[in-house]
């Protein structure tokens, strides 16, 4: 999706205007994949805009980060204030999606990344539905990809690396190729992990189900958790458990979560139509619980919003 430009990027503690917000070309990160990022959505609310689970997503990217050691120069406090400026600056106020990145910078090179700077920056831009509002209402066509995930003595999976998602990419495009809107990923085992950056769940008689995202080499997804407690108030029972590709064939529903694409319902795997072709009951319920909360619509989920 095209990135619309806005007036100004946090980096390193200042605001840059966007044109400036520039990094050298020998930083390492760019040749090496050393980083650790998160996705945020903001929404407009009867209340003004409000970033959705912010804190959650930069403790998150703590951790991302202690796991690939490197030693971020802020606090959450501070990146949660960083983050709830550039909305503020930018005049965001309808939503938006902000991009908080670590980074390893330029002063050193060679695959040893220790001595390398890090670098910190958050940018904000207007985004729309990450695989379309026809995606949203009425379902995304999958693909389960010859490109295997990584295991996790491979890749630190827990974490959101920047290099790691060339994995991701690659899925992706086999599938948008072969004419299909996303890609499932199978770990080393043959076992679903996920989506290039979506976790899955299934339906099957009245239960919702999910791979363990530790066992499937899935990144734990805060999406994810807020549909489980999403599903948990409204009386379903919710599984993790370990799957494989004929059982989201075979599955009553399906539909994948992230930030960036929200709750998408998957309408077939492989060609196969999963349950009637069309997003199933619980889906819809899910989906649209999840939209009143991010939209401020439901005040027991309050505690989710940082309101700007």
């Amino acid at each position: 999706m095209p990135i619309t430009p806005t007036k100004k990027i946090w980096m390193d503690g200042t605001l840059v205007d966007w044109d400036q917000a520039t990094v050298h070309v020998l930083s390492h990160g760019l040749h090496y994949g050393t980083g650790a990022f998160e996705g945020i959505r903001a929404y407009k609310t009867p209340r003004g805009v409000a970033i959705f689970r912010l804190r959650e997503h930069m403790e998150r990217l703590i951790r991302s980060c202690k796991i690939l050691m490197m030693d971020v120069p802020f606090s959450v406090d501070q990146l949660c204030d960083a983050a709830l400026e550039i909305v503020r600056v930018n005049e965001l106020d309808n939503g938006c999606y902000l991009r908080p990145l670590v980074y390893l910078g330029y002063g050193e090179m060679g695959v040893n990344p220790l001595p390398a700077p890090v670098n910190v920056a958050i940018a904000a831009w207007p985004w729309g539905a990450y695989l379309g509002d026809e995606g949203l209402e009425k379902g995304v066509r999958m693909k389960i990809s010859s490109w295997q995930r990584h295991g996790v003595n491979a890749m630190p999976t827990a974490a959101k690396g920047t290099g790691m998602y060339l994995n991701s990419a690659l899925a992706k495009v086999e599938a948008m190729k072969a004419g299909y809107d996303e890609a499932i990923l199978l770990g080393p085992d043959g076992r679903v992990s996920e989506c290039t950056g979506e976790n899955l769940f299934v339906v099957r008689d009245g239960v919702i189900i999910s791979p363990p995202p530790s066992e499937a080499g899935a990144l734990p997804g805060i999406t994810q958790q807020t549909i489980v407690k999403i599903a948990n108030d409204l009386g379903y029972e919710v599984r993790f458990e370990a799957m494989i590709r004929t059982d989201l064939y075979l599955a009553d529903e399906a539909f994948l979560t992230g930030t960036a694409a929200e709750v998408v319902p998957i309408s077939s795997v492989d060609d196969r139509v999963v349950g009637t072709g069309t997003p199933g009951p619980i889906t819809k319920a899910l989906q649209s619980i999840y939209f009143q909360a991010v939209r401020g619509e439901r005040t027991e989920y309050e505690e989710w919003l940082a309101r700007v």
